[in-house]
C-alpha cells in the first residue's frame, strides 16, 4: 500500500488482568487456579475473572462461586482490589506511551496503539518488545493483535491467549475470520447473534455477505456497520483523547443473596445513588436521563428509564428518581442485582436549569451570590470563582464494580 495510507494498529489486551495483577502481587499464586469474586465469604458470590489454570477446570466469569468451587475445589478466591488494578493499568499505559503518543485506552486492561509512523518490520518488533516488557517489568501477560485497523486488531488479539501475537490482514479474512461463528465477532453479543440466526446468518462469512437492507431492517444502522467490519472495513482512528469522552455514568451491585426485603433494596439503591453522584460531581457533569437495571434471581434482566426535566447530580435527587423507577416496575420477585446509570450528560457549567414553581424559591435564595460570582468571573475570567469546591477524593470502591474508563482518568 502507499505509505501515506498504510496503517498499522495494535490492540493490546491484558490476559486475565485482575487475576494476573493478584499473581504479580503474590508470586506464590503463580500456576494455581485463582479467581476474583465479589462477596468472597458468600456462597452466592459471582466470579469476575479467573486465571487460565481456573479456566482449564471450567471456571468462567459470571459463574456463581459455589459452582466454581464445585468444578475446582482448590480454587483460590480473592476479593477485588481496584486501587491495585488501577495502578497496574496506569503502569501498563505508561509503557505503551513510551513507544508513541498515539495510544487510545479502551478500558482498564486494553488499548489501541497506532504504529503507522514506523516502517518495515518495526511494528512487529515493537509488539514483541511491548509484550516482553509488560511481562518482565510488571509480571503481566498480554496478547497483541496487529492489523490495518482497530476492528481487525481487536479480533486478532483474541486469536491466541495467553501471550500471543497475531497478525490479521484483509487478505486473511476468508481463512482466519469468516469461518468463525457470528457471536465470536466483536460487536455481536448473544442477543444480536440470536436475531441473526433468525435470518440464517450463523458465521462471520454470512455477516460479510448478507443483504445490507435486510441487516438494516433487522439491526438498524448497526447492521450495515457489522457488514463493513466483517469485510475488514474500519476507518476509525486511534484517538488518545477518546478516554475523555463519556456518554454515561453508572454503577451496579450484585447482592450477596436474592432478596425481596424492601429496606435492603432501598439501601442498595441509596449506595448506588451516592456512588453515581460522587462520580458525576467529580467530572462536573449532570444527567437528564436515568436508567435502573433490575436482575432477578432467575437472571432475567430488565432496564427502565426516566427523563428528568432539570439535569441533576445530587445523591438525593438521583435516589428519588431511581426509587420511583424501581418500585414502579418491580414485580415482587427476588432481586439479584441492581444498577443506576445517568445518561445524556452535559457539563454542569453548560447546563441550563428551567426554573419551576418548586425550584424557584430555592434558586432565588442563591441569586445575590450568583450575581456576585458572575461579576467577578466577568471581570477576572470564568474560572476565578466557583460555587463549591472541586474535591480530589478517591472514589469509593465498596459499592458494586466499575469496569469503565474511570480507572484511567486522574
Amino acid at each position: 500500500m502507499d505509505s501515506a495510507t498504510r496503517r498499522v494498529i495494535l490492540h493490546v489486551d491484558m490476559n486475565s488482568f485482575y487475576a494476573s495483577v493478584e499473581i504479580a502481587y503474590d508470586p506464590s499464586l503463580k500456576g494455581k487456579p485463582v479467581a476474583i469474586a465479589g462477596n468472597v465469604e458468600e456462597r452466592k458470590g459471582i466470579i469476575v475473572t479467573c486465571s487460565y489454570e481456573a479456566r482449564a477446570k471450567g471456571v468462567k466469569a459470571t459463574m456463581p462461586l459455589w459452582e466454581a468451587r464445585k468444578l475446582c475445589p482448590d480454587l483460590i478466591v480473592k476479593k477485588p482490589n481496584f486501587d491495585r488494578y488501577r495502578s497496574a493499568s496506569m503502569a501498563m499505559f505508561t509503557i505503551l506511551r513510551e513507544y508513541t503518543d498515539k495510544v487510545e485506552p479502551v478500558s482498564i486492561d486494553e488499548g489501541y496503539v497506532d504504529l503507522s509512523e514506523f516502517s518495515g518490520t518495526k511494528p512487529l518488533l515493537i509488539a514483541k518488545s511491548i509484550q516482553n516488557r509488560l511481562l518482565e517489568e510488571l509480571l503481566l501477560p498480554c496478547s497483541i493483535g496487529v492489523a490495518p485497523n482497530k476492528f481487525l486488531a481487536k479480533m486478532a488479539s483474541d486469536m491466541k491467549k495467553p501471550l500471543g501475537i497475531s497478525i490479521l490482514r484483509k487478505r486473511d479474512l476468508p481463512e482466519k475470520l469468516w469461518p468463525l461463528p457470528a457471536n465470536e465477532m466483536h460487536g455481536i453479543g448473544e442477543k444480536t447473534a440470536e436475531k441473526l440466526r433468525s435470518i440464517q446468518i450463523n458465521t462471520i462469512y454470512d455477516v460479510a455477505h448478507a443483504d445490507t437492507i435486510q441487516l438494516k431492517n433487522l439491526l438498524g444502522i448497526n447492521g450495515a456497520r457489522l457488514k463493513e467490519r466483517a469485510n475488514g472495513i474500519d476507518d476509525r482512528k486511534v484517538d488518545p483523547d477518546a478516554i475523555y469522552d463519556f456518554k454515561s455514568i453508572g454503577n451496579s451491585s450484585t447482592l450477596s443473596k436474592n432478596t425481596t426485603n424492601e429496606a435492603e433494596i432501598q439501601e442498595v439503591l441509596r449506595k448506588l445513588a451516592k456512588s453515581v453522584s460522587v462520580r458525576m460531581k467529580r467530572k462536573e457533569v449532570v444527567a437528564s436521563k436515568f436508567f435502573v437495571t433490575i436482575r432477578y434471581g432467575n437472571l432475567k434482566t430488565i432496564t427502565r428509564s426516566k427523563k428528568v426535566e432539570n439535569p441533576i447530580n445530587k445523591e438525593d435527587d438521583i435516589l428519588f428518581v431511581a426509587s420511583h423507577l424501581f418500585f414502579s416496575h418491580w414485580d415482587g420477585e427476588p432481586i439479584r442485582l441492581l444498577g443506576i446509570t445517568g445518561q445524556d450528560l452535559v457539563e454542569k457549567s453548560e447546563a441550563v436549569k428551567q426554573l419551576d414553581l418548586f425550584s424557584f424559591e430555592n434558586d432565588a435564595k442563591d441569586e445575590p451570590l450568583v450575581e456576585l460570582m458572575n461579576k467577578l468571573n466577568g471581570k477576572y475570567g470564568s474560572q476565578v470563582i466557583k460555587k463549591g469546591v472541586k474535591a480530589n477524593k478517591k472514589e469509593s470502591s465498596t459499592v458494586g464494580t466499575s469496569f469503565n474508563k474511570d480507572f484511567l482518568r486522574e
